[in-house]
């Protein structure tokens, strides 16, 4: 059974080693291989401890009692048009995608957005990235497209817009597979 709830700081941990693992397997094509090789589940603890601080919402899923993912949201960084939300981070372990769990955590996220009196939101995704699917089947539509630099490549990257944080937020929530 898989379970999702609040992220508190006792997850710093697993929630870096989910973040790099993630990077390792997701962007192995796409980003750098030297930038992948050097991430460190320990360098991102502390991180991801100041962003539970925060007060954005970090949520994880939970598979026989192992973080097997997460997601971030909160208050937009960089205005883009008139949305007032951004989903920062969904990242979960190769095992654990496609069954579910990403669309139960954009749910449970959009949730937590729409009682804050947020209305949309927007990610940033990679483009080479195949989970662009994944936001498209949820309801987003690309608004807008530029470059960011990792690990010294410049990559592309599109806005994905939910319009309708309320919407999302109902969707029926995902059965999980096996």
């Amino acid at each position: 059974m898989v379970y999702l709830r609040a992220a508190t700081r006792n997850d710093a941990l697993s929630i870096s080693q989910v973040h790099v693992s993630s990077w390792r397997t997701t962007y192995r094509d796409i980003v750098p291989a030297q930038f992948l090789d050097k991430l460190n589940v320990e360098q991102r603890v502390p991180r991801w401890e100041q962003a539970i601080d925060s007060g954005a919402h970090l949520i994880v899923a939970e598979k026989d009692n192992r973080v097997v993912g997460f997601i971030s949201g909160g208050r937009i960084r960089k205005p883009l048009e008139d949305h007032d939300a951004e989903l920062y981070a969904i990242y979960l372990l190769q095992d654990a995608q496609g069954k579910g769990i990403g669309a139960a955590l954009l749910i449970e996220l959009a949730k937590c957005l729409r009682d804050e009196g947020h209305h949309s939101m927007i990610a940033w995704v990679l483009t080479a990235n195949d989970a662009l699917r994944f936001y498209e089947k949820t309801g987003a539509t690309l608004i807008s497209q530029k470059e960011i630099e990792i690990g010294g490549a410049l990559l592309p990257v599109a806005a994905y817009a939910w319009n309708s944080i309320e919407s999302l937020a109902m969707l029926p929530p995902p059965s999980f597979s096996e």
